[in-house]
């Protein structure tokens, strides 16, 4: 989903060469770049004082099929991105289950198309979990678009469904009818709104987007995903872009918007950025959520895991990603480290 171009702004970063060392190294670049007491940057809005007294750890399923998968020819699903397949649903629901038994909560975001689908209990199981579940509109649409083709593929194949409309008309009923399928269908309240694609700048140049989030009663959104490196695509990565990513989790901090809306960015590097993209394998994959993690609880920030169960029911059978990140956490203790939603993320921002 949110990183279908490779992003390859960060630059330059030095590591040293044994794995050890190179966490060192990577956190202690970032950490002198961030300061949890620091709540400047939140683009002049108030804020709470005081630093986060634990790092915050999201992990974030996106409930879309993803383009390639299970099979690399397989690109129809750009066009058909809510009717998830059986094995999706299956990991999503697994995923669910490992998070509570390991007493945490997730959150996903819901393709609104899915609620048509003629079974929606695995939605509501994972809803009964305790975890979270937000909109990401009903046909995985551009919001930014500006023109009509723009706001996704199903339109151009039959554009007699959105004819008439703008594409901020298009955007606003795709937010809207998401909203009212999982009242209507599933039973469940909404919880905040993530774009289907993430932005490096977020919606820092969409303040018409973020009006339109307010007055469908968003309090936050998840958009932004922050540039990094990625290196070659099937090439192990270097020691250098591990730590291009894990420098980046510095802009994957939350903040507020002038408007008053929260942003919640979207932490490097996402599965199919990893798997899609630049064809990682498994452990390459698992080093660079390691070292966002772990530099999250070293400075007491947070990480928002981006995956999506169509990619890691192929690429991640055995959940080992969200396995890891649930060690790290344990491990860190409840002092430093938990597993939330966004929900509370934002709350602690507001």
């Amino acid at each position: 989903m949110h990183t279908d171009s490779d992003p390859n702004a960060l630059r330059g970063v030095h590591a040293p060469t044994n794995r050890r060392t190179f966490l060192q190294a990577t956190t202690a670049v970032a950490a002198a770049a961030f300061n949890p007491w620091d709540r400047s940057d939140l683009h002049g809005a108030d804020s709470n004082s005081g630093p986060p007294s634990v790092a915050r750890i999201a992990i974030t399923l996106d409930l879309e099929m993803s383009a390639q998968y299970p099979r690399r020819d397989l690109v129809e699903w750009n066009y058909d991105k809510g009717n998830l397949d059986d094995a999706t649903k299956r990991y999503a629901l697994a995923a669910a289950k490992l998070v509570a038994k390991r007493n945490g909560k997730m959150h996903f975001f819901c393709v609104g198309r899915v609620l048509e689908q003629l079974d929606v209990s695995w939605l509501q199981e994972i809803a009964a979990l305790g975890h979270s579940i937000g909109n990401h509109t009903y046909d995985h649409v551009n919001v930014k678009a500006k023109r009509i083709e723009d706001t996704q593929f199903r339109f151009q194949r039959a554009p007699w469904l959105v004819g008439g409309m703008s594409p901020a008309e298009v955007v606003r009923q795709n937010i809207r009818l998401t909203t009212e399928a999982l009242r209507a269908r599933a039973k469940i309240q909404e919880s905040g709104f993530r774009t289907p694609g993430g932005f490096s700048n977020g919606l820092d140049d969409a303040a018409g987007v973020q009006a339109m989030l307010q007055e469908l009663g968003f309090t936050w959104v998840s958009s932004k995903y922050p540039a990094h490196p990625m290196g070659k695509p099937k090439t192990e990565p270097t020691d250098e872009i591990l730590a291009g990513i894990v420098a980046a989790q510095k802009e994957a901090q939350p903040y507020v918007y002038p408007s008053g809306l929260v942003e919640i960015p979207m932490s490097p590097v996402s599965d199919v950025t990893a798997f899609r993209s630049n064809y990682w394998r498994l452990d390459w994959f698992l080093k660079a959520i390691r070292g966002g993690v772990e530099w999250a609880i070293q400075n007491r920030g947070v990480f928002d895991f981006l995956a999506h169960p169509s990619c890691l029911v192929v690429e991640d059978p055995k959940l080992a990603s969200i396995k890891l990140i649930c060690d790290l956490v344990e491990q860190a203790g409840k002092a430093r480290a938990r597993l939330v939603t966004l929900d509370e993320i934002a709350a602690s921002v507001l």
